[in-house]
């Protein structure tokens, strides 16, 4: 078999147009605009929590979905693996890792399940809208939510916490 120019030049184009599908991601949702509501945010997370006697700390890839009454948070390994499936909504909230289900009164005790602490995933929502919103203790920085970046820290009540969030185009 006979190798020509042309035949290498078409495998190439093959091999190049398979790798960047390979790194092709669903697209986000576009930023909320004219009152409209974004139902649709990825990045990746760092969880920090001075818990003692020794903090703790959650790195994840995440992918939030809905809205506070109603929605679900998938976090995801560095490596894609699923680490857990949060969903709720107003009758249900439920932990979905490790092969099992779990359900739990609200989606306050979900998040604390989830992640060891008490995430205030209701006013995460409006954070990530561009929303100052009162959390038990939380206080977000919304001054980088344009360059998709968004800190909240816990002082009070104990123990201390500190949540960041980089989003994805």
């Amino acid at each position: 078999m006979k190798l020509t120019l042309r035949t290498l030049a078409a495998g190439l184009l093959c091999v190049w147009a398979i790798l960047l599908a390979g790194c092709a991601q669903p697209p986000r949702l576009a930023p909320a605009t004219d009152g409209q509501v974004q139902t649709y945010w990825r990045g990746r997370l760092a969880l920090r929590v001075d818990s003692s006697p020794e903090p703790s700390s959650f790195f994840a890839s995440f992918e939030l979905s809905g809205q506070a009454p109603r929605g679900e948070l998938l976090l995801s390994s560095p490596l894609g693996t699923t680490l857990a499936q949060l969903r709720w909504s107003p009758q249900q909230a439920l932990l979905r890792n490790n092969g099992e289900t779990r359900a739990f009164d609200t989606i306050d005790a979900l998040a604390t399940e989830a992640t060891g602490t008490a995430i205030p995933i209701a006013a995460l929502f409006e954070w990530l809208q561009g929303r100052p919103a009162a959390a038990d203790g939380w206080q977000a920085d919304l001054t980088q939510l344009d360059s998709g970046r968004l800190v909240a820290r816990r002082r009070q009540p104990a123990p201390a916490a500190e949540l960041r969030l980089i989003l994805e185009p």
